[in-house]
């Protein structure tokens, strides 16, 4: 049941990557109203993930590590760790440039987005790569 826990969970970093990107392009072509709607979706399904994953991991008591594979297991880390980093980093990020839009804040809004949307896609893409690698990837190195 954990693999089908951890495919939620990427499941959830996917669907939030995309809610981001299609938020992206509805304020590049104007329409605030559909991009504040995917945008407070977006932050919806990462917090549903934030739930999910803390679950998971109190749950299973831990995490699962990448197998002694070589040198793939050294990009699998760098990967994990950038992430990891910049995932503690998103909840902030995100929920000020919510309130700064909230507050109707445009200049300091669109300032911070800047810097939030490019650090949120990647986790939420890195999250999915991370789960191919550990959970698809190493077992088939492993096999071989």
């Amino acid at each position: 049941m954990q693999d089908a826990h951890a495919a939620l969970n990427a499941a959830l970093n996917f669907t939030s990557g995309v809610l981001l990107f299609c938020g992206w392009l509805a304020i590049k072509r104007g329409d605030r109203e559909l991009h504040r709607k995917l945008m407070l979706s977006a932050l919806l399904v990462s917090a549903l993930f934030l739930a999910s994953y803390v679950t998971r991991f109190v749950g299973k008591g831990g995490t699962t590590h990448f197998p002694d594979v070589g040198w793939i297991r050294t990009v699998y880390l760098g990967i994990l760790l950038t992430h990891t980093i910049l995932a503690a980093l998103v909840p902030f990020l995100a929920l000020r440039t919510v309130f700064l839009a909230w507050k109707e804040r445009w200049d300091a809004h669109r300032k911070l987005a800047r810097i939030t949307f490019p650090i949120w896609i990647y986790v939420s893409v890195t999250g999915v790569v991370i789960y191919g690698m550990l959970y698809h990837l190493a077992p088939m190195l492993v096999e071989a």
